[in-house]
């Protein structure tokens, strides 16, 4: 089986090919058609669902992955959210959230002023390519969760969705 996943992030793509060891996982470079830094869990998710769509319509494609990463605010507080969506051949669509977690004070501030989580969390932590390592959550878990494992979760259960509907 090809499954085509929405994205040249390695962590993104690291979760797929650990959630089908056995399937042939193609990095495809997709627009998601939302904002560079979505803002809640609708434009998160919609963006996931844009992402597996292009894939799936890809000419050789069995499934297509669409994994997102976003904020949302709960009354005056920011949180990490990320969503995740599998589309196959016949169009049915798989939809999963994963973890949430509340982001400091300070990178609420920051966002509010139009930068990206990732612009952020470089300043943040003096560090490059945050978003393609450990990520928000791996730094504000200290290593307990990192991108990977998050996505790698939303990918299981899109699989485990899209399973039961194969019996």
């Amino acid at each position: 089986m090809k499954i085509y996943v929405g994205s040249l992030n390695p962590s993104k793509l690291t979760a797929v090919s650990e959630a089908f060891p056995e399937e042939t996982v193609v990095e495809m470079d997709v627009d998601s058609k939302v904002s560079s830094q979505p803002f809640s869990d609708e434009e998160t998710l919609e963006g996931a669902i844009f992402r597996a769509r292009e894939c799936a319509m890809a000419s050789k494609a069995d499934l297509g992955i669409g994994l997102e990463g976003g904020v949302m605010e709960i009354d005056d507080d920011l949180y990490l959210c990320n969503w995740g969506a599998l589309v196959d051949k016949y169009e049915n669509i798989y939809t999963a959230a994963g973890a949430r977690i509340p982001l400091p004070e300070e990178v609420h501030v920051q966002m509010n002023k139009g930068l990206e989580l990732g612009e952020v969390m470089e300043k943040y932590t003096q560090k490059n390519n945050v978003r393609k390592q450990e990520g928000a959550v791996g730094i504000f878990t200290n290593g307990q969760m990192n991108r990977d494992k998050m996505f790698q979760h939303i990918v299981t259960l899109l699989k485990g969705q899209w399973e039961y509907d194969q019996l």
